[in-house]
């Protein structure tokens, strides 16, 4: 078993278990009728029988079976951990009908295993003697629980004195870890913090993000100087970030290292994520789409879908988050967004508060399930401008992974912030694939060449053909660690990889569309190339269908709204040079796509 199932809190029920274990074998030697280690005047032997509790002699067989409950019962609560932490880790409800099943199976066991076992020490096996055991075992629970509820009560009672006595005039907050710490230092209460916050966030707020939030006013002339001190104050981690500090203490600290996984490969991926798409949701959508689609993620984390709407974009990157088990935030982009507020919220000078959104709280949420995938649908995207509030993603997706941060806010000298909130900073986990929706038509923004260049771009042009699918496909789960395996089991092998000489001749086709239409392949896409070619080759496809997608969408697309007189003449050049290098109808989208070209011009 991993440590993410014994967080804090399981650790604490399992010690109070195990308590109750010994409190059980330490009250059976009190109570039992031979008195052979303790007085027959014990208190616990006076309260069982002022109980009416009958005194029998278990002789081996009471002790062992004693002994035996009492290790059941602390492993039976193991078990009940074992099974709500697992059905956590695999996005389950622990809750359900089936987990109620097992924490019922487990207890008979448990139950059998102890007294099964009781009962073949016993000397002479009559039903009498069965009954006495049983009788035994029964008051030995009965007298523990009632002793153990009494002390717990008792530690309970004294606790809140205690606490109640320091805070006396101290507001009353039900359960709040904040009075504990106003008890360990009073005087972090009284510094005034606020002014060290990023001073680009100001008293009037931001507007509303996926989140939400209301713009706040100036401190008005109504409030007196105690108020407005107390307003400008900030208490502590678990008011100005509540919804970061709930998912805290839900993983007490601990992150879900890894979960199980699928054993397949990309190509039998691809096949059954297209056939469960027929059939289970009748979504119908070409095999190199589906290749493209599940390629791209090893070339980037960073995906654009466009297309006429009704397509299938966004249903695409849904119902693969489904079919995988991966966690999805559909967010739909408004036309007001203007920067990274909008998705990662902001500090609010009013409130005191950090108005958080959903996808902030989705993406602190994957810090603690590195291993489950999470997918970030932003619907029509380029209703606004895409290089404005996803400026900083774009930026930091450029970067190795293990500095993929944002910077949220400046934080003030002393300010504890959540546990995942390094210095103001949101990780952005290795496990986020960020996937846009774009329309075409004249209520959207163009995309600007930077974004497409970052993204890897499938445009949705086809219509859906249906197609009968025999075998029937249940969804999987997938985890970001078996993801990644056949990716980089894909880019290391020989045989998927460009050679040097088909390099050289795809290389040769993009040298001529520089010289001749101005458009030109950088680094970044060169090693774009290298990763999605042969994860492409591994989902079964070609090679010269990846090479051709990627002129397609990183190269010829470029050209569109390009109406110099030398541009026709270039592209019909470039027909006949793709012709002579590859054959005609290898690269029959970039043909399709010069053409359509030509007869705009």
């Amino acid at each position: 078993m991993q440590k993410t199932y014994f967080t804090r809190r399981n650790l604490i029920f399992i010690a109070l278990v195990a308590l109750f274990s010994f409190l059980l074998i330490f009250v059976g030697i009190c109570i039992e009728g031979d008195y052979s280690l303790v007085s027959d005047k014990n208190p616990i032997a006076g309260l069982a029988a002022l109980l009416n509790f009958q005194v029998i002699k278990p002789q081996l067989a009471g002790f062992v079976t004693l002994a035996l409950v009492a290790v059941y019962i602390i492993v039976y609560a193991i078990c009940l951990v074992y099974i709500r932490r697992f059905s956590v880790v695999r996005g389950r409800n622990p809750f359900r009908v089936k987990c109620f099943i097992l924490y019922f199976l487990f207890f008979i066991l448990c139950a059998v295993l102890s007294l099964g076992a009781g009962i073949l020490f016993v000397a002479e096996l009559t039903p009498e003697n069965i009954l006495l055991l049983v009788t035994f075992i029964g008051q030995a629970l009965a007298l523990t629980g009632i002793i153990y509820a009494v002390i717990f009560l008792l530690i309970a009672a004294v606790t809140m004195l205690v606490i109640n006595f320091f805070l006396v005039d101290k507001p009353f907050k039900f359960f709040n870890k904040k009075m504990f710490a106003e008890i360990e230092d009073e005087e972090d209460k009284d510094v005034d913090v606020t002014s060290s916050f990023d001073a680009t966030l100001n008293a009037q707020g931001q507007p509303g993000g996926v989140g939400g939030g209301y713009a706040a006013g100036p401190l008005t002339g109504e409030m007196t100087q105690e108020e407005i001190e107390k307003a400008s104050r900030l208490d502590d981690r678990e008011k100005v970030f509540p919804g970061l500090s709930t998912l805290d203490q839900q993983y007490d600290g601990y992150a879900i290292e890894s979960i199980p996984s699928e054993d397949l490969t990309l190509e039998e991926l691809c096949i059954k994520f297209r056939n469960y798409l027929a059939g289970v949701e009748n979504l119908y959508f070409d095999m190199d789409i589906i290749r493209i689609f599940i390629s791209a993620f090893a070339a980037s984390h960073f995906m654009i879908l466009e297309g006429l709407s009704g397509t299938g974009k966004s249903s695409l990157p849904r119902y693969f988050a489904k079919f995988t088990n991966a966690n999805l935030l559909f967010v739909p982009v408004q036309a007001t967004w203007r920067d990274k507020t909008s998705l990662l919220g902001y500090f609010n000078d009013f409130s005191k508060t950090y108005t958080e959104t959903e996808f902030l709280l989705s993406l602190y949420d994957g810090n603690y399930n590195p291993d489950r995938l999470s997918i970030y649908v932003l619907d029509e995207m380029n209703i606004s401008r895409v290089e404005y509030y996803f400026a900083d993603f774009l930026s930091v997706l450029e970067y190795p992974e293990d500095v993929w941060r944002i910077k949220l806010m400046q934080l003030p000298y002393g300010f504890v912030p959540p546990a995942k909130l390094d210095d103001g900073y949101i990780k952005i986990p290795s496990n986020s694939y960020f996937v846009g929706t774009a329309n075409k038509d004249d209520s959207t923004f163009s995309i600007a060449d930077k974004v497409y260049d970052r993204a890897i771009t499938i445009d949705f042009e086809n219509r859906l053909t249906p197609f009968v699918v025999s075998e029937k496909v249940e969804p999987i789960i997938l985890s970001k660690t078996k993801l990644q395996s056949l990716y980089d089991e894909a880019i290391s092998r020989v045989d998927y990889q460009l050679t040097q000489s088909e390099l050289d001749k795809f290389m040769s086709v993009c040298d001529f569309i520089y010289e001749n239409l101005d458009v030109a392949i950088g680094n970044r896409i060169v090693k774009q190339i290298e990763e999605l070619v042969p994860t492409f080759v591994a989902c079964g496809g070609k090679k010269e269908d990846a090479l051709d997608f990627l002129l397609t969408r990183k190269v010829i697309v470029k050209l569109e709204g390009r109406f110099e007189e030398y541009v026709k003449d270039s592209l019909k050049r470039l027909l006949v040079v793709l012709e002579k290098t590859y054959g005609a109808g290898v690269f029959a989208k970039s043909e399709r796509l010069i053409r359509q070209l030509l007869r705009k011009l």
